[in-house]
């Protein structure tokens, strides 16, 4: 055993060095288009076909993207309800969860109105820019985007087909399984260029609208940080209080080690194996630590579930065209669904975000270009919502379906019992995630 460890361990370092670069040139390239916006405003606006490509080539992956997480999703539900009592109180709860996560984010966002102001230029996919015959060229490259509802619908049909189908259908499944690591690949390809759609997209709004669209972005991000906090204490803290008698900082505490990981990877993904490990040290039961913990990452999104509906009125602000309440209850209940895939894959969060926008108004993606450059600030708040909320999920599905020693949770989270290190090797936690190699977006998971 102890001559495999070293590969891991070299591939993980490996991985988290290449994502500390691009987090690195993001925030370098935020601030540099910061600087060209207000010190060569016409050369900050000549910029912002760098952004467009890239918001093109986020369109391209919009449709492969959902079509595969929704497909393999559902597939994920039937397999998750088949164990019974905990995968069918699992799902429920994520479920309201994720819908109270995205109902706050929109009630949040229209108390601060976050964007108001900038009047951005709405995005015209058929309308030709005042650029030179070379950027044309470039940009008529990229291919056009797919109808997101169409897709949805399809892919929803699809997933439910194969579901029927039962053990004929797992070679399909399997096929679609490949073909989604293909499109994240590909995904995760194109997030290596969003330093340089950050860079134009940015240049080109400061350019536009001076120093007011740097403080409209603090604006969103300092919202959101607060949204996270005050849901993960008050909401989850609650809950976890009156269900299973503990206390969120204890159990916060307790997982300290794995919010350093996630903090300096912006993945939540990346501390998957080691809260398998502390769930089933901490108490719960093993049968409901492997259903709810793998179930949540996929399902239990609250993080990214705010950032979806505050980024989204973010940009309907900044172009003028402010969403009605038809429209944000519309977008939430498309939000539900498409965010089930948004998770562990960098760029999957800002796939579902574009996906939702396009469905809705499309004219407001020529906003999205203005998140790109503050996404990878707001991606450690996401996956730290996102891995908190699987943490205290776990314990509550424990506790409701009396899989939980309550004498030993109390001895773990005081201290008298701490948690192995060694384990991690002894036991087969530290086999790597499926997809942890490509961080996350959004939280977020990254597979956003």
């Amino acid at each position: 055993m102890t001559q495999r460890n070293p590969a891991p361990t070299a591939a993980r370092g490996k991985r988290l060095e290449s994502s500390h670069y691009l987090y690195i040139a993001v925030i370098a390239a935020v601030v540099l288009g910061a600087v060209v916006g207000i010190l060569f405003p016409e050369v900050g606006k000549s910029l912002k076909p760098l952004g467009d490509g890239f918001i093109k080539l986020i369109k391209m992956m919009i449709a492969p993207v959902i079509f595969c997480t929704i497909v393999l999703g559902i597939g994920s539900i039937a397999k998750a309800a088949t164990v019974g009592k905990v995968g069918g109180l699992a799902l429920g709860y994520f479920l309201i969860m994720s819908t109270f996560a995205l109902a706050i984010g929109l009630v949040v966002g229209n108390l601060i109105h976050p964007g108001e102001g900038l009047k951005l230029t709405p995005y015209d996919p058929n309308k030709k820019a005042a650029t030179d015959s070379t950027v044309d060229f470039l940009l008529g490259i990229i291919p056009g985007d797919i109808p997101v509802l169409p897709t949805l619908l399809v892919a929803i049909l699809v997933g439910f087909a194969v579901q029927r189908m039962g053990s004929q259908g797992a070679p399909i499944l399997k096929a679609i399984g490949h073909a989604q690591k293909l499109v994240f690949r590909i995904l995760v390809m194109i997030m290596w260029i969003a330093p340089l759609g950050a860079f134009g997209a940015i240049a080109s709004v400061v350019g536009a609208t001076g120093p007011k669209a740097i403080l409209s972005m603090l604006t969103l991000m300092i919202a959101f940080y607060l949204t996270c906090i005050l849901f993960i204490v008050l909401v989850l803290g609650t809950l976890l209080r009156v269900v299973a008698g503990v206390n969120v900082f204890s159990l916060m505490r307790y997982l300290a080690r794995e919010y350093l990981l996630i903090f300096s990877t912006s993945s939540s993904e990346a501390a998957l194996p080691r809260l398998i490990a502390k769930m089933e040290h901490l108490g719960v039961s093993k049968p409901v630590v492997g259903v709810t913990v793998p179930t949540g990452y996929s399902f239990n999104l609250d993080g990214t579930a705010i950032y979806l509906t505050m980024a989204s009125l973010f940009v309907a602000n900044a172009m003028g065209t402010p969403l009605g309440l038809g429209e944000q209850i519309s977008l939430l209940i498309f939000m539900i669904i498409a965010s089930k895939g948004a998770a562990g894959v960098t760029g999957a969060g800002l796939a579902t975000l574009a996906a939702g926008l396009q469905a809705h108004r499309p004219e407001l993606l020529g906003g999205v270009g203005v998140i790109v450059g503050i996404d990878r600030f707001m991606s450690e708040a996401r996956a730290l919502t996102n891995f908190t909320g699987n943490a205290v999920a776990t314990v509550l599905i424990g506790t409701w379906v009396k899989e939980i020693d309550n004498e030993k949770v109390r001895s773990v989270l005081a201290g008298e019992l701490p948690f192995d290190e060694r384990t991690m090797l002894a036991d087969g936690h530290g086999a790597e995630p499926a997809q942890d190699e490509a961080g996350v977006s959004g939280g977020e998971p990254a597979r956003v």
